[in-house]
């Protein structure tokens, strides 16, 4: 599995045994998050400021991003359902996490008060908005109508 290193973009190889080990970015020597699920089939992609831009605007499929914190409670709540919508969309919506303590300037630029967010792209455009904690079929449901 591949993650690109949220503070300078570059990136590393993790390897199976991703989540057993504390890791660091190969470049910069910042510690790095083994998503849920690492050596497993493939998860969100994990965005920051540095590669928003890159990675959800200028992607050629949709894209869900989760705007997340690690002490929010509702946050914890919604990340397996989208780990499960990564999984299940593999290939027709690109799934991405930013965690919004890390990366503020993404947040304020889109002016998300309110956590969890999941934001929906398409072609480089916001197109939908989720405040809160949703069901997995709703999700599901507006996720392929993009796709």
């Amino acid at each position: 599995m591949i993650i690109r290193c949220p503070h300078c973009g570059t990136q590393n190889r993790l390897p199976a045994d991703a989540a057993e080990h504390k890791i660091v970015c190969g470049k910069c020597k910042a510690p790095l998050e083994a998503p849920a699920g690492a050596g497993q089939a493939a998860g969100p992609l994990v965005v920051s400021d540095a590669t928003f831009a890159r990675d959800v605007e200028q992607s050629p499929l949709p894209v869900l991003v989760d705007l997340w914190a690690a002490w929010c409670g509702p946050c914890r709540m919604i990340a397996p359902i989208v780990d499960e919508l990564a999984s299940e969309f593999a290939g027709r919506v690109r799934v991405a996490k930013l965690n919004v303590d890390e990366n503020p300037r993404t947040a304020a630029r889109f002016n998300v008060f309110s956590i969890p967010t999941l934001l929906v792209f398409k072609n480089g455009q916001e197109v939908d908005r989720i405040v809160g904690v949703v069901a997995k079929a709703a999700l599901s449901k507006r996720l392929a109508a993009l796709a």
